[in-house]
């Protein structure tokens, strides 16, 4: 059965989808940018601080599916800058335990979604 995930903490969505869809036990995400969910403003000052949205983003769809960080299987982070990778890195790592952290992949695409630096979608399953 499939159960659409929506909460207004995190961003609403700006096309034809939604912020994730919960199968059984198993939450897909659609990716999340760094929009402030309460302006709908970007928040690109630095890509620590972009990164930090995207992530908290996230937590408030995990959590609108009553899941953490934990339940995280998968990531997929797209970077428009490889030189990057670091900085996001180290941000995005500090929402994991490591000795848990998901599988992921991290990949530098020509261009994202009103040119922002950096996209993350997940799988988690509870």
């Amino acid at each position: 059965m499939k159960t659409i995930i929506y909460t207004h903490k995190a961003p609403a969505p700006i096309g034809p989808y939604n912020q994730a869809v919960l199968v059984d036990n198993t939450l897909y995400t659609s990716g999340q940018i760094a929009l402030n969910p309460a302006t709908m403003e970007l928040v690109l000052d630095t890509i620590e601080i972009e990164t930090t949205q995207v992530m908290e983003n996230m937590k408030a769809v995990l959590e609108a599916a009553n899941m953490t960080f934990a339940d995280v299987v998968k990531s997929s982070i797209f970077i428009s800058d490889m030189n990057d990778f670091a900085k996001i890195n180290t941000i995005y790592g500090s929402y994991f335990d490591e000795k848990t952290a998901p599988a992921r992949e991290t990949v530098q695409v020509a261009k994202l979604p009103r040119n922002v630096n950096v996209e993350i979608s997940m799988i988690a399953i509870k």
